[in-house]
């Protein structure tokens, strides 16, 4: 067994592959070289849906017992945006008074680096008696297509199964550990089109304003809750995220106007559920009203249990208090694996993730390897 790996300097060697979306960037290659160095076993399988762009993605196994401990991530990153605007490189994975900066961080290569670390001081401790595997994507922070949803399926479809698995999202607020995630709300994404009459301003009754009927129809979307929220969720939400007419003059009344928006729903619902409660409230306005809808997940739970115990269990045990176990925030790629097995997410904290000079306290690297080390004496042990 080689010796353990130090969880900073394999962050700062992911950080440095400009891996964004869906570019591996040599981020894959690295990590396979790692954890092949640890004795796993590595699989790489490249998908490819027509219209989208071809997604490299990595499975590592190490055999052992009956179980398979799964840690789920992904390597791509989103861009940096104007590289001017950062203090450092945002691929140099420079360290800065006790920080570390770069465009994938939190976001999650820091986690990932976390794990492997731990993989590797605690592998030269023991052999698990149980499996453990990684499944890592370059397709997270894209259309999610071709990513870990398609690895799942052909993982199941080569016999290999998930006893439980660990996602390494930023899941902390305050500080590394405070909040893992044991659901998701759904997603879903509406695209509203009224259609009416164009004409004089001067002349209403000779047109048909789909302004109107829209804003008719956007007052009756949020002026009644979908719910009250769940034993583990917060009430449902939808929002509105656009509203365009693209009129460029005073005394037009306009042909068509669109509308866009979006709703978080708990476990209270099905997307075809919330579907028909929008097209209930587009009955009452009438009309010609067009309604696209694109949902990117269903809300799912993992109820407390073995997986999120021990979890919490090793979270107590580096830091002195349990996690709470939270279903807030947006999507992850949790939303596919809870189908193949129970599922926690737990990584660094969230504040910076995204934003120029993305970073982590060097600390908070450490804190997590000690956490993930510790989950894996109870899993895998």
């Amino acid at each position: 067994m080689s010796a353990p790996i130090d969880p900073i300097a394999f962050a700062q060697s992911l950080i440095r592959c400009p891996s964004i979306t869906p570019t591996e960037g040599g981020a894959l290659d690295l990590l396979q070289g790692a954890l092949e160095g640890l004795g796993f076993t590595c699989r790489r399988r490249v998908f490819q849906e027509p219209g989208s762009e071809p997604v490299d993605n990595l499975y590592a196994h190490l055999a052992g017992g009956s179980g398979n401990l799964c840690y789920a991530g992904h390597t791509d990153v989103v861009p940096p945006g104007d590289p001017a605007h950062w203090r450092v490189d945002p691929f140099a994975g420079a360290i800065e008074n006790g920080w570390l900066i770069g465009r994938g961080t939190v976001d999650m290569k820091g986690a990932i680096a976390c794990y492997v670390a731990a993989l590797s001081r605690f592998l030269a401790e023991k052999r698990p008696s149980n499996g453990l595997s990684l499944l890592i994507t370059g397709d997270e922070e894209g259309p999610s297509i071709n990513g870990t949803r398609k690895m799942l399926d052909w993982l199941l479809e080569q016999g290999e199964r998930f006893s439980g698995c660990i996602v390494g999202e930023p899941t902390s607020v305050d500080r590394v550990g405070d909040m893992a995630k044991i659901g998701r709300r759904g997603s879903l994404n509406g695209w509203l089109t009224v259609s009416g009459v164009q004409g004089h301003s001067a002349y209403p009754h000779l047109a048909d304003n789909p302004i109107h009927r829209l804003n008719r129809l956007l007052q009756l979307l949020v002026e009644e809750p979908l719910d009250e929220g769940s034993d583990h969720f917060q009430p449902s939400s939808l929002e509105i995220t656009s509203v365009d007419v693209g009129n460029p003059v005073t005394n037009v009344i306009p042909a068509v106007a669109r509308a866009r928006f979006n709703v978080r729903f708990n476990d209270c619902h099905h997307s075809r559920d919330v579907e028909a409660w929008i097209r209930a409230r587009m009955a009452k306005v009438g009309g010609e009203i067009d309604l696209q809808i694109r949902v990117s997940g269903e809300s799912f739970l993992t109820p407390p249990g073995p997986l999120s115990d021990a979890v919490s269990a090793a979270v107590a045990q580096t830091t002195g208090m349990p996690p709470v176990l939270s279903t807030t925030g947006g999507t992850s790629d949790a939303r596919f694996i809870k189908d193949a097995c129970p599922v926690i997410e737990l990584g660094l904290r969230n504040q910076w993730a995204h934003k120029v000079d993305e970073r982590a306290p060097l600390d908070d690297i450490e804190t997590l390897t000690e956490i993930y080390v510790n989950a894996l004496e109870r899993l895998a042990a």
